[in-house]
């Protein structure tokens, strides 16, 4: 099945764009699921035997910390024990005391993710993120905090309770927890269920929590850029079309490329607008291309390992001298001679 589009989970993506984009939180229930993983793709995931950490961890929103080895195991492959594969029967006897199981960046592998955070990547010119979480009912796996993106929640199991607050008054604000002092006005509280998609403005505060069964939500985190994103972008720019050597010797040299640096960037920084900084900042941040080979995307061909093998002429290696050697080799066994 076709990855849905934004249009398929908001609607009217104009009105979107119009009055909630970057502004304010609201739910949405789409005709079709939004996610796709799910609780069995979960068990998948256990049952193939290679989930492990940092992939997996567990969390509280009561600041006790869940080490690794209470929710993993060690197995030792060609004689050397390795650690952190998850162990299915340890994280559920830690959700049962309320700890929240939480998957970090789904779509690097899980391949139906991978194909939707492209497609909302490139949809979106931004860098998309997949987290998935389970939470017991009563279960709070983060306080109330501030996410540097916008957050899509696409709830696929259980259900669970949503508090949104406002985002920062002051253009200098700080990622996570919310300090004890700050109070942030609430400006929506919903129960979402399996289906439903709760969108989250960046920086505005929120936190979950369990009301009724498993509750399990796939949480698309979409970035934007930040000061440090424009300035890399802008060191590249000025610096574009400028050849010096990179340890240029003696004061003299280093002296001479400072000079040059700097004529060039001046002569730059005229022609350069705000646009063009925006656009060589969102080019300059990585986001999952649709089909890289590494799990994230469909990858169909000679990319994979069964089309190479259907596209392998006579089982020869690769091409060059030593193919055609081989190939002779094998020519003259076959004819006897």
């Amino acid at each position: 099945m076709e990855s849905p589009t934004l249009a398929d989970w908001v609607g009217d993506l104009a009105a979107f764009a119009d009055h909630r984009w970057q502004r304010e939180p609201a739910v949405f229930t789409p005709a079709r699921p939004a996610s796709p993983f799910d609780l069995d793709a979960l068990d998948a995931a256990f049952d193939s035997g290679l989930l492990r950490t940092p992939y997996l961890e567990l969390v509280r929103s009561d600041k006790v910390v869940v080490p690794a080895e209470a929710f993993t195991t060690s197995r030792t492959v060609n004689g050397t024990t390795h650690h952190g594969f998850a162990d299915r029967a340890k994280v559920l006897a830690l959700l049962r005391t309320g700890a929240t199981l939480l998957l970090r960046c789904v779509d690097q592998w899980h391949g139906p993710t991978g194909d939707l955070v492209a497609r909302l990547s490139e949809e979106l010119d931004r860098r998309v993120e997949a987290f998935f979480f389970l939470t017991p009912v009563g279960g709070q796996g983060l306080a109330v905090h501030r996410d540097d993106a916008d957050v899509f929640v696409l709830q696929v199991s259980g259900r669970k309770t949503w508090y949104v607050h406002d985002a920062p008054a002051a253009a200098e604000w700080s990622l996570g927890e919310l300090p004890d002092g700050e109070r942030s006005a609430q400006r929506l509280h919903t129960v979402l269920g399996p289906g439903d998609v709760l969108y989250v403005p960046r920086a505005f505060a929120h936190r979950a929590v369990g009301a009724e069964g498993l509750s399990g939500h796939l949480s698309l985190t979409v970035r934007d850029l930040s000061v440090p994103d424009l300035r890399t972008a802008l060191d590249q720019l000025l610096a574009e079309g400028l050849a010096l050597p990179t340890r240029p010797l003696g004061e003299p040299a280093i002296a001479a490329a400072g000079a040059a640096l700097l004529d060039h960037a001046r002569a730059r920084l005229d022609g350069i607008t705000s646009e063009q900084l925006l656009r060589a900042a969102r080019t300059g941040r990585a986001r999952p291309p649709a089909a890289t080979g590494t799990g994230t995307g469909t990858v169909t061909g000679a990319d994979t390992f069964a089309g190479t093998a259907r596209d392998w002429a006579d089982d020869a290696p690769a091409g060059g001298p030593a193919g055609r050697t081989w190939r002779r080799l094998r020519a003259v066994a076959r004819n006897g001679r």
